[in-house]
């Protein structure tokens, strides 16, 4: 295979609401081809001057774009998440160039959680945790059950979610950050 058809898969990524507080979290594995790359990348940070964070899973360039124009947005609507994943989504889907980016994206601050895709997908889920990547079905099943069946905070599920995933999926390592709201 040559570098153009080697597909790069990395990442779990995960989010949980509980008692006032965000957590986002991911693996630090980064893939290509069959072969790992990196163990370390930081996948999730505190954005819009430390009010929300952001979670990515795909391209790394495609999504630290995403992440730049998802700033923007957040700056011209300070303090209303939604309405900024909105519009991020909505220029994400009609703009010819943006649309050919590859990657998902976790929003949130200590109220709201958010997946937004390049489809014009904005969703919020029910249940106050919601996982992106390659691994996030594992971490999504795992948060479930850590949040209907313990009183865990919220950094403690998205960790132990990870380690689950990090368990099951090749794509993602035990390398875990965690960033957390207030």
């Amino acid at each position: 295979m040559s570098g153009h058809e080697q597909q790069i898969r990395a990442t779990t990524v995960i989010a949980t609401l509980r008692d006032g507080r965000i957590a986002m979290g991911a693996d630090g594995q980064v893939t290509l081809g069959d072969t790992v790359m990196k163990h370390g990348a930081e996948k999730v940070r505190k954005v819009a001057r430390g009010t929300a964070v952001v979670g990515f899973a795909g391209s790394a360039a495609d999504a630290l774009a995403l992440m730049e124009l998802l700033e923007a947005k957040l700056e011209a609507y300070p303090g209303q998440i939604r309405r900024a994943a909105v519009e991020l989504a909505r220029d994400w889907r009609t703009d010819r160039v943006l649309r050919r980016l590859e990657a998902m994206l976790l929003v949130g601050d200590a109220q709201s959680l958010l997946v937004v895709s390049g489809n014009g997908d904005v969703i919020e889920p029910d249940d106050g945790v919601a996982a992106i990547g390659s691994g996030g079905s594992f971490a999504l099943s795992a948060g479930r059950a850590l949040l209907r069946h313990t009183s865990l905070p919220a950094e403690d599920i998205v960790r132990e979610a990870l380690l689950v995933a990090s368990e099951i999926c090749i794509y993602t390592n035990d390398r875990i950050n965690v960033v957390t709201l207030p």
